[in-house]
């Protein structure tokens, strides 16, 4: 039997997916575009609504190391969409 949060995992991101298809925001692939693939692997999208960018990651160190850059990354975030406006680092699982 599948766990509901696997579920409600899984139809978020075919909402997601259907928005990217539908010509709607992609905010994985503004991730690709400004972070190195060492930073991607600690990270997960967990949301983004009205312009915030929320991000799950890793550990302490990593987001204290994001934190750092936040400004950077906002600023190159912004290149690619002017619909974000904020990031947010949690910690939590990435999977």
């Amino acid at each position: 039997m599948e766990k509901i949060s696997e579920t409600i995992q899984s139809v978020f991101k075919e909402l997601v997916n259907k928005k990217v298809a539908d010509g709607g925001v992609n905010p994985e692939g503004w991730l690709k575009k400004v972070l190195t693939k060492k930073e991607l692997g600690h990270i997960k999208l967990h949301y983004f609504r009205k312009g915030i960018l929320g991000l799950s990651v890793d550990s302490s160190v990593w987001m204290y190391s994001l934190n750092l850059k936040k400004d950077s990354l906002l600023k190159k975030l912004k290149e690619c969409s002017q619909e974000i406006k904020e990031i947010r680092f949690s910690i939590g699982e990435i999977k």
